[in-house]
């Protein structure tokens, strides 16, 4: 699964209209929040200010709410996240089987630490703790797939090859080439 990446949501994004339709849908009740939220994620690729103030008022709840709830739940995320998020469990299983070094080599390949975006916006990274596949320790999410026994090369092979998908997404090589100076890693 990949977001899509975004920045600068204006009133008139067409991802609202989307959303709104979304909600009229039969998801217009303050019981649909979490529901509303997660539609809402998967058109912005995260829950800026701007989205939430919208969903609070197309279902009658106050802002606080709403934040409370995006807040509560690790899911959501107030932050863009690139086209590939990364997510390296840190459970114990993991940790003992070499995640650090994992970390310490999506790091390296990315120039990024958790929490922060490439400047492409094609990758996030991020940690978790267990994500319930102990036995393929160490492993990562990247864009929503599990990928287990990582090693330090399995991780530089994996952002090449996301890299190579990318680049060969059309509208995409321009902007791939540019940010990571025209060769994948």
């Amino acid at each position: 699964m990949s977001r899509p990446c975004c920045q600068g949501i204006t009133p008139d994004d067409p991802r609202f209209a989307e959303l709104d339709a979304f909600i009229r849908d039969g998801h217009a009740a303050p019981r649909f929040l979490i529901a509303v939220l997660h539609r809402a994620q998967e058109l912005f690729g995260y829950l800026p200010e701007e989205v939430q103030s919208h969903i609070a008022k197309a279902l009658h709840v106050p802002p606080s709410e709403v934040y409370g709830v995006v807040t509560f739940y690790n899911y959501f995320t107030l932050k863009p996240v690139g086209k590939f998020p990364i997510n390296v469990c840190m459970g114990t299983a993991c940790y003992v089987q070499g995640a650090g070094r994992v970390l310490a080599q999506f790091e390296q390949e990315l120039g990024i630490k958790p929490g922060e975006m490439t400047p492409d916006g094609l990758f996030s990274l991020e940690v978790c703790r267990c994500i319930g596949a102990c036995g393929l320790a160490p492993v990562a999410t990247i864009a929503g797939e599990v990928y287990g026994k990582l090693t330090e090369a399995t991780a530089k092979k994996l952002i090449a090859e996301f890299r190579a998908q990318a680049a060969a997404e059309p509208g995409q090589a321009e902007a791939v080439g540019v940010a990571t100076g025209g060769e994948p890693a």
